[in-house]
């Protein structure tokens, strides 16, 4: 496969490409144990030969059950292409039509070698984060979009691709569902199942939705979250000198490190595999590598000492790192850490993405493939001693959140000391990040807008980022105080983002703003497109961990407590919100963060392509996709929410809100529920 034509023909068949299975020099997905029965698994085999003629199935039917058997799953890495997998500009996709031209670009940016962590098994991020299936999946789906029209609409069912349907022009170009399970099916075990199957898949957030822009995604959050952090737990966002303790360099997590030295602080982050450290420090986000966890310890006494911003990579597991602190403090007096968390893929703890601290990496990927059981044994033991090590030196003075990827909620299942006196069913012992630093932000229509330049052009991405600044900066002039400091410090980041050298495929750029904000960056923009300063057209998106994209008790929704935390109205209504206002394409999942069955979002991408049109979308889409979620938060009682919807209320008079009246005297409840 040598060119983007090629790749868009459809299934190659005649002749079929040779086999050449898993590829050495990329990381692969740790093996699936689906735990299928002998009828399912010929309901698997089944499956997966739909998508071939009868002539071909004596071939691949021995090459889709060996993969199976020896990895749980059938990738059908025969139909993986040869091309670089990468954004290629926009013009040079053999499309009918930008928007669909779009949504290739930013699929093979997914799955683009610098950006996917297993690129052969098509995860995006998160261990199991799946952009399809299956490569005819893949294959499929550029075909499909190489011939679209604007008259119709690619219906996706969890990576496998429905077909082309006839639409309207302002209809989305496609449509994609992931995981929509009967809920009381939507268990882990019968996850791994259908995913083994083929009639179910977890798309994580923005894998299943082809809007991953690497891990610059998180870097502006974390950052946001670690000065917030500091101002609320040390009182300062002056945060030389402070340690920052925590784990994990994949895909998401792998944002740690630069969000560390962006925000001031010495970042020490554990790493079990040595694939993703190197691939962040030969992508200069980690500035120092160590095996040796004495050699470590000296060099956060130094960093702390000499107040120098460092991200520091150790490679080792996180629970040694955290009780060797221990003892460091036991023994000295000494506490070397001052703000510790925790991003392991905890969503997904059995297949890989927890490491437990008795077992090398090697001996940990053999165990969870030979016996399962076992494995989730040994990784609750390790959940046990990481939590016990963290609460001596909370104690002593360390503040720890959790970062929304399950520990915490992991932990209690494990049976570790992580429970809430007193507490609802959202809270633990520490807060979600969520709960106690980011929450307010989302009250206020804050969270993480980003688009893509489809040009590929670094300049564009430049001349983006100064639209994005000098907009913020009109803005904040005429906003309240507790505003303009988010203002201030997504300013400060667009200001400085391009000198941190964070675009890792794609030329994309995110920062958190308010539904003012994002409207008016989105059209000025599409202006910019328009009047040709800008190059090609610009796909505006967002993360679905945002103000109305998800609805997550465990994080994104922590923070609400009128009993709702546990409902998704917010994240369906809003896909088919985003639908119909004008998104070029829409997403709804089951999963993602903090795992399979216990969580709902959705999200979006649009095309700005300089037109009335595409101004005229941008303006209604966005404007509802902060506003629901805003609207939502307020019914529940958020009073920062309140203020925010009142406002926005005042500024657009078509959008009418029904309001919550507070109860003001508590003892009305207490007389009516005695008597």
């Amino acid at each position: 496969m040598s060119n983007l034509k090629e790749l868009c023909s459809g299934l190659p068949l005649d002749p079929m490409p040779s086999n050449r299975g898993r590829d050495p020099s990329v990381p692969h997905a740790p093996v699936r144990t689906p735990n299928l029965t002998p009828e399912e698994e010929r309901l698997a085999l089944r499956n997966a030969l739909r998508y071939f003629p009868p002539s071909h199935h004596n071939i691949l039917a021995a090459e889709f059950a060996q993969e199976l058997r020896q990895y749980g799953h059938i990738y059908m890495y025969r139909f993986c292409p040869r091309i670089h997998m990468r954004a290629y500009p926009i013009d040079q996709y053999p499309c009918r039509t930008r928007q669909a031209a779009s949504i290739m670009l930013m699929i093979m940016n997914n799955l683009d070698h610098a950006v996917a962590q297993f690129p052969q098994e098509l995860v995006t991020y998160g261990g199991n984060g799946q952009v399809f299936s299956n490569w005819a999946q893949f294959r499929l789906v550029m075909y499909y979009l190489s011939e679209m029209t604007e008259e119709q609409t690619l219906v996706m069912y969890s990576g496998h691709p429905a077909g082309l349907f006839p639409s309207l022009p302002s209809s989305p170009r496609a449509i994609i569902t992931n995981g929509m399970v009967i809920p009381n099916y939507s268990s882990r075990e019968q996850y791994e199942k259908m995913f083994a199957l083929g009639v179910s898949m977890y798309g994580q957030m923005t894998a299943g939705s082809y809007c991953y822009i690497g891990p610059q995604g998180i870097v502006h959050g974390t950052m946001l979250t670690v000065l917030n952090a500091g101002r609320r737990y040390l009182g300062s966002d002056d945060l030389r000198g402070r340690v920052l303790v925590t784990s994990g360099l994949g895909g998401m997590s792998g944002a740690q490190a630069k969000a560390a030295v962006i925000a001031g602080c010495v970042g020490v982050i554990a790493e079990v595999d040595e694939v993703p450290l190197r691939k962040r420090h030969e992508q200069g986000w980690l500035m120092e590598v160590t095996s040796d966890i004495e050699h470590c310890i000296q060099r956060i006494r130094e960093a702390k000492r000499s107040k120098t911003p460092l991200s520091l990579g150790y490679h080792g597991n996180v629970v040694d790192l955290w009780e060797r602190l221990l003892t460091e403090y036991e023994r000295t007096g000494e506490l070397l850490v001052d703000l510790g968390s925790d991003q392991t893929s905890l969503h997904n703890p059995f297949s890989g993405g927890y490491y437990p601290a008795q077992l090398s990496l090697q001996q940990a990927n053999q165990l969870m493939a030979t016996d399962p059981a076992r494995f989730k044994t040994v990784v609750h033991e390790s959940l046990c001693r990481q939590v016990a090590a963290i609460n001596k030196l909370s104690e002593a003075g360390m503040f720890f959140w959790d970062y929304g990827n399950a520990f915490l909620l992991e932990a209690q299942r494990a049976g570790a000391e992580v429970e809430k006196e007193g507490g609802g069913a959202t809270e633990f012992r520490y807060p979600s990040y969520v709960q106690d630093i980011m929450g307010d932000i989302f009250s206020l229509g804050f969270g993480p807008f980003r688009w893509v330049c489809t040009s590929g052009d670094p300049h564009d991405l430049t001349l983006t980022d100064d639209i994005a600044a000098t907009v913020l900066e009109e803005i904040s002039a005429n906003v309240t105080e507790r505003v303009r400091q988010q203002y201030n410090d997504n300013i400060r980041w667009i200001r400085e983002a391009g000198k941190h050298r964070m675009v890792v495929g794609s030329q994309a750029r995110i920062l958190y703003s308010d539904q003012k904000g994002r409207v008016c960056i989105a059209l000025a923009i599409n202006q910019a497109i328009a009047d040709r300063r800008v190059s090609a057209p610009v796909v505006i998106s967002r993360d679905h961990h945002d103000v109305s994209g998800t609805d997550s008790p465990f994080r994104e929704t922590s923070n609400v407590y009128d009993g709702s935390a546990f409902c998704a109205d917010m994240a369906v209504q809003n896909f088919v919100g985003d639908a119909f206002r004008g998104a070029t394409w829409v997403s709804l999942h089951n999963g993602g963060g903090v795992g399979w069955g216990e969580v709902m979002n959705g999200g979006f991408g649009l095309l700005l392509d300089g037109t009335e049109e595409a101004a005229k979308r941008a303006s209604l889409m966005l404007n509802w996709d902060v506003s629901n979620g805003v609207a939502r938060r307020c019914w529940s009682g958020n009073s920062n929410a309140y203020e925010t919807i009142q406002r926005t209320m005042e500024e657009q008079r078509q959008l009418r809100v029904t309001m919550p009246y507070p109860v003001q005297d508590e003892d009305v409840l207490d007389r009516a529920l005695q008597g």
